[in-house]
């Protein structure tokens, strides 16, 4: 049985980016969030077993590990190099019991145009990464990312084009991350969602605002600061029947800023009012 709307809130850890993996364990117990998404940095700083202690004994979930990914290299030694980095990644996964280890496709390499190729380098690598995946139990969410990305972070650009790389397997080993800041555009994401049924393993929101900042990366706002209808988008994931946790993931200068238990308080009360009625 999936938990009631009003305990699927998660903490994505980059939303308070200037707290500890201890900070915003402790941060969320507080706040009665039930589920976090974890970041890798901060999870070595702390120590991978004792992460498993800290999240096991504050009874929090683990919505996601944040990230694997960048496979988008041609140079023999560098795809090694990131298949290696992804072992680990998927070992760390495991270790903590996150539901999805999120996967970044990466951008371009340094002088190369050919996106078609590094797609496809991508999908390769995603495909090798299964066996070792599937026998630690831990599900592979492909992101695919804002347009904006394409050049240097996130050749797969649509849930389509996600899509179409995580049907080659199974729905309970490669599916994918649905952030409404990289796919709220897109005019086919309502038959897109509805394709992607079960292989929904993680729904990411924020608010798309605007003038962009000079740094896009930090370009993500809370909920209800920008452009993005969440009751459309939520009602859409909901018809699939995902019963999972809702990660707020914000990239933003001014939230990163803030006291870290104003931006959970903020994040909850906007996440009730825009999101989780929209949720059943």
């Amino acid at each position: 049985m999936s938990p009631p709307a009003q305990n699927r809130l998660a903490l994505n850890q980059k939303t308070t980016n200037a707290w500890s993996l201890r900070e915003a364990i402790d941060g969320c117990v507080a706040a009665g969030l039930s589920s976090i998404g974890v970041w890798r940095e901060p999870l070595a700083e702390a120590g991978v077993e004792n992460a498993r202690k800290w999240l096991a004994d504050a009874g929090l979930r683990v919505s996601s590990l944040c990230r694997g990914g960048f496979f988008t290299a041609a140079d023999p030694a560098a795809i090694e190099a990131a298949h290696a980095e992804n072992l680990r990644a998927i070992d760390e996964a495991a270790v903590i019991g996150a539901v999805t280890l999120c996967l970044v496709p990466g951008g371009l390499p340094a002088g190369d145009r050919d996106l078609a190729g590094a797609r496809r380098r991508a999908a390769e690598a995603i495909g090798r990464l299964v066996p070792y995946a599937k026998e630690r139990g831990v599900a592979l969410g492909i992101e695919p990312m804002n347009p904006i990305y394409a050049a240097d972070r996130g050749v797969v650009s649509t849930l389509g084009q996600a899509l179409d790389i995580a049907e080659e397997f199974a729905p309970d080993e490669v599916g994918v991350v649905l952030d409404t800041f990289h796919v709220w555009w897109d005019p086919a994401l309502r038959e897109q969602i509805a394709r992607a049924g079960s292989r929904i393993h993680s729904y990411q929101v924020c608010d798309w605002i605007t003038p962009l900042p000079a740094d896009s990366l930090l370009a993500r706002g809370m909920m209800g600061d920008g452009h993005i209808d969440f009751s459309a988008i939520t009602r859409w994931v909901a018809e699939t029947g995902y019963a999972g946790d809702v990660e707020v993931e914000i990239f933003n200068a001014d939230v990163w800023a803030a006291p870290g238990e104003q931006v959970l308080a903020t994040m909850a009360a906007r996440y009730a009012d825009l999101v989780e009625p929209f949720l059943c």
